[in-house]
């Protein structure tokens, strides 16, 4: 029987395909909220082996959507939309968890 839930190894690694057919990276992990349970955003790796430099990028939880034929996870954002936004090679100031800063990522905490 087909069911909603998916073990949480199954989404580490899964591959993320952005608006226009890109594959833009894998997700390298998941940010849950501590206190309810919900995942706030999947962070996105980006890049590696052949295309340089590799680049870990928020991504928005509720903006990823299944695709069952793929058995990945697809976006309408592209990779240039992520490269605007925040990654962890920002310095050593950034913050995952910190929502109190405006970024200029136009879909950054959308949740």
């Amino acid at each position: 029987m087909a069911h909603t839930l998916v073990p949480s190894d199954h989404v580490e690694t899964a591959s993320v395909y952005g608006r226009g057919d890109e594959k833009i990276g894998t997700i390298e992990r998941l940010m849950l909220e501590k206190k309810s349970g919900t995942v706030a955003y999947a962070v996105v790796r980006c890049g590696g082996l052949l295309k340089g430099e590799v680049r870990h990028y928020p991504v928005p939880w509720d903006s990823l959507k299944y695709d069952v034929a793929r058995k990945a996870y697809t976006t309408n954002l592209t990779l240039e939309e992520l490269r605007s936004g925040p990654s962890e090679l920002d310095g050593e100031a950034f913050d995952w968890g910190d929502r109190s800063t405006v970024y200029r990522h136009p879909q950054y905490w959308a949740v």
